[in-house]
């Protein structure tokens, strides 16, 4: 762990539920809530209790881990594995959209096919495993950090959206990691933070972690960062990824794909920070992305406010965007940061190099 006064999500010491901080409550309250089963961390996922696409992976692994030791109390035991796999379907369709959730779930899943010599024994290497996906995130998000920082100047103003911090991973985070690690490392860093509507991720979440860590930014609306580049007032546009596509086309944040098109009119680098973990190969391109769409209210009804539409509204929601690879400046990843042209050998061998870098 870093020098966070917070964690997004662990494991109990007891290993009977998996810890989150409700990020639904941010920045006016910090409430840490405990959930008991898989189908209580998947509800919490689909609630957004916790999100961003690494950690909601790392929420999964943790919540097959708890489900595993449940089941250990049931009387019967003759269906604990296929009880434990129902629980890794219901984990894996809590959110469609992001790959590392899917990457999580599908890494447990191979345990259930490995011969134990108790239900006990299989449960401890559930948790072991999940333990390790979550240190693994730490280490690949630090590594991302330091990668990351030699695309920052030695005085930038860096325009982000959504949250992709020690919030939205277990630690450090993606593109917020790498501008944590330019502050660290004593550069003049300035972050422009959108919005990000409708949930308002960047004015809840990222204004407040970015206060925890006393770096100096500037909250803005969605809108305002066109004329912020046209004023020359955007050095980098750093974002994070849910899903990346094996030609590098890449679903992120709704309004990922806006900033994108200003950053490439305007000639500013536009950077893609993400584990390699949240690269499907087995994807040619954006348009097999699901892209999630959400409930009405989420617009209707801002932090759940009074309405700012008639409920009669029709509303389309979707939660993500794709932005395609020619408008992406490159990726940085923790092997390396990876530039165009993106095609499915370069990637199919980053992702045997991250095996090594795993393994090892």
């Amino acid at each position: 762990m870093g020098s966070n006064v917070f964690f997004s999500v662990k494991l109990a010491e007891d290993h009977r539920s998996v810890v989150m901080l409700d990020q639904r409550r941010l920045p006016a309250h910090k409430e840490y809530r405990n959930f008991y089963s898989a189908s209580e961390v998947a509800e919490a996922i689909r609630k957004m209790v916790v999100r961003g696409a690494p950690v909601i992976g790392v929420a999964a692994g943790f919540g097959i881990a708890v489900e595993a030791q449940r089941l250990l109390n049931c009387e019967d035991k003759e269906s604990y594995r296929k009880d434990l796999k129902l629980a890794c379907d219901l984990l894996e369709q809590s959110r469609p959209t992001a790959v590392n959730l899917s990457w999580v779930v599908k890494r447990m899943r191979k345990l259930l096919s490995v011969e134990y010599d108790s239900e006990e024994a299989l449960a401890s290497a559930l948790i072991e495993e999940a333990s390790l996906i979550a240190s693994e995130d730490v280490a690949i998000n630090y590594r991302i950090a330091k990668l990351g920082n030699q695309l920052i100047p030695q005085k930038a103003n860096i325009l982000h959206l959504c949250n992709t911090g020690a919030l939205a991973t277990v630690d450090w985070g993606t593109a917020l990691g790498v501008i944590r690690m330019g502050h660290v490392s004593g550069k003049e860093i300035h972050v422009w933070v959108c919005e990000t509507r409708p949930r308002l991720q960047g004015a809840r979440l990222t204004t407040w972690e970015l206060q925890q860590q006393s770096i100096p930014m500037t909250l803005i609306v969605d809108s305002a960062a066109g004329y912020l580049m046209q004023m020359k007032k955007v050095d980098l546009c750093l974002v994070g990824a849910d899903r990346v596509a094996s030609n590098g086309d890449t679903a992120n944040k709704i309004g990922t794909y806006t900033m994108a098109c200003l950053a490439r009119l305007h000639d500013i680098p536009f950077y893609i920070v993400t584990p390699l973990s949240s690269i499907d190969t087995d994807i040619l391109s954006g348009e097999e992305i699901q892209i999630e769409e959400r409930v009405s209210d989420e617009i209707l009804r801002p932090s759940g406010e009074s309405l700012i539409a008639s409920e009669t509204t029709s509303v389309y929601n979707p939660a993500f965007d794709i932005t395609p690879a020619s408008f992406i400046s490159g990726f940085v990843t923790e092997v390396g940061i990876l530039q165009p042209p993106f095609t499915l050998q370069v990637l199919d061998k980053l992702k045997k190099e991250y095996q090594s870098h795993i393994v090892n």
